[in-house]
């Protein structure tokens, strides 16, 4: 075995699939950029604000997801790959420290971070396939390259100020995350084969399980925090319960079948590249966000939870759980054989929707939103479980055979 060989993960199934250590210590700092994100969030609560938060959040899976990828084929418990990641973990930490200010006083900071934490984990994947493996290292002299193109416009944009800046940035991302999906095609390197992608599905499942854990783990450390600093009111305790509800609902939702199923299904799949790219890498983004925009809504639901509910809050109370639930549902739907997505969550999407409109027209208070919101999530989460572990027939006898296995069908 030459030294390059021994970067990489050993050819058997309990180390293709294990979850070291070190990566779990490389997440500990996003937990950072996602609470970095929300409080973002909670000070722009604009259209414009709310735009750009989401191209600091995009950047940052993008980074995360990347490096995922990478731990997917290296073994991290090789020296020189802890060290690589102990870098990024630096350059990770200078990129979550600026992200809160990356479209005031922290711009160039944030760019260059971003771009280094990319180019550098990429060259080093050049460098470690160099003599090991030709098609890898053709792939990732094209990633490579598709970094190189959006690099420019992150220090460009870093230096300019107002719409330009989200202009360039935006444009970046645009570039960066249409790479997987041309397979990185250029003109003398040609495309990406299916080959290029064979990974660990295993892997890849638990390391998006994770981080979703990340991000319910900074709304609940956002709940606790915000109640710690409320009077304990009445109205306090019931905003606090209902915020930790709607998190465990969350949690269900994502937990208690689609991440184990979708597991499983890439595992067994041909063609793991191609899940992996669709149901994790670019699925899993609206569940991230949507945990991010619920987290903002539950602190703003707590601390004022009888005031007046203005547009910013509806939306984001509904919109956040919509993105979590929507997300969801295209997973799910991408790993399982059903032809249809899962109906359970689209009854949670027209009860949010009825939620949103209906508060708003009435004018609830928060409190009264995030109750209608928490109950939405509950009835997804149940009405998935009953129908997936058999508690229908239980439950809800008269549904009748055709419309059980109809439910059952539809519902996960």
């Amino acid at each position: 075995m030459t030294t390059r060989e021994q970067l990489f993960r050993a050819a058997n199934e309990e180390q293709e699939t294990r979850v070291t250590h070190i990566e779990l210590f490389f997440d500990l700092v996003f937990v950072f950029a996602v609470t970095q994100l929300s409080h973002r969030l909670l000070e722009h609560l604009t259209p414009i604000g709310a735009f750009e938060t989401l191209i600091l959040l995009l950047a940052v899976w993008w980074v995360w997801v990347y490096t995922s990828w990478a731990t997917n084929w290296l073994d991290p418990d090789r020296a020189v790959v802890r060290l690589m990641l102990i870098a990024l973990m630096c350059a990770g930490l200078i990129l979550s420290s600026s992200v809160g200010k990356a479209f005031e006083n922290s711009t160039v900071i944030f760019a260059l971070a971003y771009v280094a934490m990319q180019l550098g984990r990429t060259l080093f994947m050049v460098w470690a396939y160099h003599g090991h493996g030709p098609e890898g290292q053709r792939n990732f002299l094209r990633i490579t390259i598709y970094f190189l193109l959006s690099a420019p416009l992150w220090i460009w944009g870093a230096y300019v100020g107002g719409e330009w800046r989200l202009v360039a940035w935006s444009a970046a991302v645009v570039i960066e995350y249409a790479g997987p999906i041309l397979r990185y095609r250029m003109p003398v390197l040609g495309a990406s084969t299916a080959k290029d992608w064979d990974i660990s599905g295993a892997h890849m499942a638990d390391r998006c399980a994770l981080f979703i854990i990340i991000a319910l783990g900074e709304a609940i450390l956002v709940t606790g925090a915000t109640f710690a600093q409320l009077e304990q009111t009445n109205q306090a305790w019931g905003a606090f319960l209902l915020s930790f509800v709607a998190s465990g609902a969350m949690w269900w939702i994502y937990f208690d079948i689609g991440a184990k199923r979708g597991s499983e299904m890439i595992e067994a799949a041909e063609n793991t590249g191609e899940v992996a790219r669709s149901a994790y890498t670019y699925m899993h983004m609206p569940i991230v966000a949507g945990i991010v925009v619920t987290a903002v809504a539950d602190e703003m639901m707590m601390t004022h939870p009888l005031g007046h509910s203005e547009a910013a809050f509806v939306l984001a109370a509904v919109g956040g759980p919509a993105l979590f639930l929507l997300g969801n549902q295209m997973f799910k739907w991408q790993t399982t054989d059903s032809n249809i997505p899962p109906l359970s969550h689209s009854v949670g999407l027209i009860l949010l929707g009825v939620v949103g409109i209906t508060g708003w027209l009435q004018h609830w208070q928060p409190v009264n939103i995030g109750i209608g919101v928490t109950a939405a999530l509950l009835v997804t989460a149940s009405w998935e479980w009953l129908a997936l572990h058999g508690g229908w027939q239980r439950w809800a006898p008269w549904m009748g055979p055709r419309l059980g296995r109809l439910f059952r069908r539809q519902s996960g």
